[in-house]
């Protein structure tokens, strides 16, 4: 088993700045994919950011230039550093992880509980 926490949500002026990050332990051989997905109430959940192991990155055009995604050193762990705020960033944000198993090799499919970002005045 792989167990995702994320950490950093909170409330924020529009504008201001945030910092997610989310740390994977357990049963975990390699981590492949990492991302970011967010959930608005009403809304479908959508990607936020991605990035591989190599260091690749996706951004969806309603956050490019705004957010960047990046892994920690010990490979583990992605941060989500989140400029220029706007109140329609307010969502549930989720980390998300592809874990190849160590006893299978077999990749799955990881979700963290999630955390809250508010962006309002």
């Amino acid at each position: 088993q792989v167990q995702l926490a994320e950490s950093g949500g909170g409330l924020v002026q529009p504008g201001g700045s945030l910092r997610l990050s989310c740390g994977a332990s357990g049963r975990i051989l390699r981590i492949n994919t990492m991302a970011w997905y967010r959930q608005a109430p009403g809304k479908q959940r959508e990607l936020v950011a991605a990035i591989t192991r190599g260091g690749s990155t996706n951004y969806p055009d309603s956050v490019k230039g705004r957010f960047t995604i990046s892994r920690g050193n010990a490979e583990n762990t992605v941060f989500l550093q989140m400029n220029s705020l706007k109140p329609e960033d307010t969502a549930v944000y989720y980390c998300n992880a592809g874990v190849q198993d160590t006893i299978t090799y077999i990749e799955h499919n990881y979700w963290g509980q999630g955390t809250q970002v508010t962006v309002s005045s």
